[in-house]
Order: structure tokens, then sequence, then C-alpha cells
């Protein structure tokens, strides 16, 4: 299987200077409260696109000594991430399931994917996932293609949440809200986006 061209976008230059731009970060305000507040419960945690682990970090700072686990396509994000989580440097589409985890997170990742890889990318999610699954995306009520830094098909908004919550009606949603970039309470750590938790 070929990478898509939004795959080949952030493994190569673009993704390394992801990397650079985000070298600092502390996810427990935005991802661990919303965890903590749902009285969320997890011994393992793998997310998807992690980058260099931020929100991986702020897990393991909230549930010492849980097990965490990333795919990351990008290799220099990827030598980052490893020293604190286990991992591999991997396309979502091309990694094969060994196992389950009880928490399976997807922040800003799903918004920079091929829109029609997407439904894949749904079974991937589902299926790496034992019990909950949180989602933190870009939203807008049907699919809008928007410029990223001067690139064309590279992101995208739409409602991710509703199109796993179709795909996988049994899905239990447990909570959702409204990350705002201008909260002060975020310390700049956040995007403007939706984020979503769903149980199986």
């Amino acid at each position: 299987m070929k990478l898509t061209n939004q795959e080949l976008f952030w493994k190569g230059k673009q993704g390394d200077n992801y990397v650079n731009r985000n070298a600092i970060g502390y996810r427990a305000f935005n991802i661990g409260r919303n965890l903590l507040k749902n009285k969320i419960n997890i011994k393992s945690a793998a997310e998807i696109g992690p980058n260099i682990g931020h929100n991986l970090n702020a897990i393991k700072n909230i549930y010492p000594n849980i097990e965490t686990f990333g795919i990351e396509i990008n290799k220099k994000a990827y030598k980052e991430l490893k020293k604190k989580h286990d991992g591999v440097n991997q396309s979502i589409l091309k990694y094969q399931i060994k196992k389950k985890f009880e928490l399976v997170i997807i922040t800003g990742v799903l918004m920079h994917q091929d829109p029609k890889k997407l439904d894949s990318i749904y079974s991937k999610i589902y299926k790496l996932s034992s019990k909950y699954i949180y989602l933190s995306e870009y939203f807008n009520p049907t699919p809008v293609e928007i410029p990223y830094r001067g690139e064309r098909e590279r992101l995208y908004k739409r409602d991710y949440a509703k199109e796993l919550w179709r795909k996988f009606k049994k899905l239990k949603l447990v909570d959702y809200g409204f990350h705002w970039k201008e909260d002060p309470f975020f310390k700049k750590t956040v995007d403007n986006t939706n984020w979503f938790i769903f149980k199986k």
C-alpha cells in the first residue's frame, strides 16, 4: 500500500517542521481534565499520530502506571516519542493491530488525512480500542477543505465524531466539548477544536 499524499507530507520535511514548532506543550490541562472529570479509569492508552508525545506525557502524569503506545509516521517525531513511550514509526493505514488498548487517542490527525481513507482509519481506531476513544479535531457540520500553509488538500474540517458514530452505532457518547485557544486556562496548548469521548 502506497502512502497517501497527505502521509508523505507529514512523513517528510513539513512533518519535521511541525516537530520544531510544537516542541513545548503540556496537555494535562485539556485532555487530562476531560478524562478526569468523566472519571475515566484506564491502564493502557495508544495514540494515533502522537508527534513527540505531549498527550501521552499528560496521560502518564495522570495515570503514572499506565502503559502507553504511539503510532507516529514522522521519524524525527518518533525519535523523541520513543524516549518515554513504546510505539512504532509507521502509517496508521499500514499498521497491523496486534493488541488493544483501553483508551485510543486521536487529536488533530483526522483533519490532515485523505478523506477517501477516513473510513479505514475509523476502523483502525475502533479495533485498536478495548474501551474508550478520545477524539479532538477541527469541526464543521459539512466537509470543507481549507488551505494549510499554502498547500491544498492538507487540512479538512468536518464532523469526524458523527462519522465514527454512524459507522459504529454501538458506541456510547460519554461527553464532548469545545477547546477555545483564547482560554487563559489552557495556556496556549490548544487550538479551536471539538473533543469527544466514546465508550465501547
